[in-house]
């Protein structure tokens, strides 16, 4: 078979399976958000046949033939051509795939899809054992995977590779140690800082409709394009990319705290402006796919926190904001606001994490990932485990499973190797940001003026057209001019925090 058909009967494949992953999407958006409690059974058998074709059509020997003929050919000489870029990523995937059983890629969809809806309940009746056995039952599966999948020096490392490729277990360990101790020394000087802000005004009453408005028109102002998207509610805060078209977003409510809902939004507005970024025509291939989930954290944290708990962000919204919450926020000042939105304060829940301080919930959760994976740790001794470090680290006692290791949906659909990425995003926002202000030196000010066009369209040069063409590191370099490194995060920190506690 000559090397051009065998391209064009994967580029075919591919986009068959990427319908496959948009059917998947759709329904597990659909489970998480509108779908009734007693359709769990029959949801976790759809998922899991859509899951086992989706295999079947990667893992069929012909793939692997047709990778190889191209493999040998003049199309994938230049490295960075669209042909290398697609092959390099689907042999990659191949590869993976072949070595995992179609029975354990059932079972799993069965399993996580149960212990999803069990997770929610449990959460919110503060019940541990009644998700323990599930618990267990998907940290077993996850080994089986890693197992299946081939592995150097730990297990973790072959789950990593599914989120962030070509990190591992070691590189890791000493980011978080450097982090670790960098912000553990930056929360004790803020703790003790004599300059505090008053968080009373956010938990003030923010009606719930208000807020829906307000989180709304500020999505749409960032970019988010609400007639290919829209926004839902559900338990979970997330953003689920369908294709082309079509990319939803979700937030939780609280009336009583206006950052939970809408810092959520920008969060995951972030994620749906790269999904609706990534170049349409080539949807179900690797170059219309996020690089990483690194990255893909980069775009969430970049536009939560790099642009949204900016000043100069607030100094065009807080009047619009005064406006929607007259009782909330008459007698609030912008500058006062602005303290209170950028709180530095320990607390149980990550997604609720101030910048100084989420990255230590990371840290807990790597730590705990790597020992129920290695059997250190068992499922039954998991919330004493998480009690025990969370107070070493935050210096808190963790009153409850809620509000400790049941917090997280991420365990229950069996990402054992997702939360790094967020700390890696959270590098890869501010590094990016920071290469955006050097190239763009007048964004502040587009920023005072509700523009935010030109970040946009540095971000579509730089990340978004690229779909999966680099990889992460390489990307970064590329768009920054420098690999990877905490130092632009750390600065940035310091820059905010520094002036606004008086410490340096």
């Amino acid at each position: 078979m000559p090397a051009e058909t065998a391209y064009t009967e994967l580029i075919r494949r591919s986009k068959e399976l990427g319908l496959i992953h948009s059917c998947s999407a759709v329904l597990g958006w659909d489970h998480q958000t509108y779908m009734p409690p007693q359709g769990g059974t029959l949801r976790g058998e759809q998922l899991a046949f859509l899951a086992s074709l989706a295999h079947q059509k990667l893992t069929d020997p012909q793939v692997g033939e047709w990778l190889a003929t191209v493999e040998a050919s003049d199309l994938v000489q230049d490295a960075e051509s669209d042909a290398a870029a697609n092959i390099r990523e689907l042999r990659r995937a191949y590869n993976r795939a072949t070595k995992i059983p179609p029975a354990l890629v059932e079972e799993l969809a069965r399993v996580t899809t149960e212990a999803q809806q069990v997770w929610e309940h449990a959460k919110k009746t503060n019940d541990y054992p009644s998700f323990q056995p599930l618990l267990q039952r998907v940290i077993e599966l996850k080994r089986e995977e890693a197992d299946a999948v081939g592995y150097q020096e730990h297990r973790y490392n072959a789950l990593l590779e599914e989120y962030e490729p070509g990190t591992t277990v070691a590189e890791l360990q000493a980011l978080f140690a450097t982090l670790t101790r960098e912000l553990a020394a930056w929360v004790q000087k803020i703790v003790a800082a004599p300059r505090q802000p008053h968080t009373g005004i956010l938990t003030r009453e923010f009606p719930i409709d208000r807020q829906k408005v307000f989180a709304e028109s500020a999505a749409a102002a960032l970019g988010f394009n609400f007639a290919a998207g829209r926004l839902d509610t559900t338990a979970h805060p997330f953003c689920s990319g369908f294709g082309p078209g079509d990319c939803r977003i979700t937030t939780r409510y609280n009336p009583r705290f206006f950052n939970e809902a809408f810092f959520g939004v920008l969060h995951e507005t972030g994620h749906a402006m790269y999904e609706q970024g990534l170049p349409t025509e080539q949807f179900g291939t690797p170059l219309g796919a996020a690089c990483s989930f690194g990255i893909h954290e980069s775009q969430s944290r970049l536009w939560e926190n790099q642009v949204g708990r900016s000043r100069a962000f607030w100094e065009h919204f807080f009047p619009r904001l005064q406006q929607t919450f007259p009782m909330a926020l008459a007698d609030v000042s912008q500058s006062d606001f602005y303290f209170a939105i950028n709180a530095v304060q320990p607390s149980f829940i990550r997604v609720e994490a101030d910048e100084v301080t989420y990255n230590l919930h990371i840290a807990l959760r790597f730590e705990l990932e790597l020992a129920l994976l290695s059997g250190d740790l068992s499922t039954g001794d998991l919330p004493g485990a998480w009690k025990e470090r969370f107070q070493a680290l935050f210096g808190l006692i963790v009153p409850d499973d809620a509000r400790g290791c049941l917090q997280d949906i991420h365990w229950s659909f069996g990402g054992i190797g997702y939360f790094p990425t967020y700390t890696l995003g959270n590098l890869y926002a501010a590094q990016l940001m920071a290469a955006a202000k050097r190239d763009c030196p007048s964004l502040d000010d587009d920023f005072r003026r509700g523009e935010f066009g030109p970040l946009r369209q540095w971000l579509k040069t730089a990340i978004y057209r690229h779909g999966q063409r680099y990889q992460a590191g390489e990307l970064c370099r590329r768009a920054t001019g420098f690999p990877l490194s905490p130092q632009p995060f750390l600065a940035y920190l310091t820059e905010k925090f520094g002036p606004l506690y008086g410490v340096c």
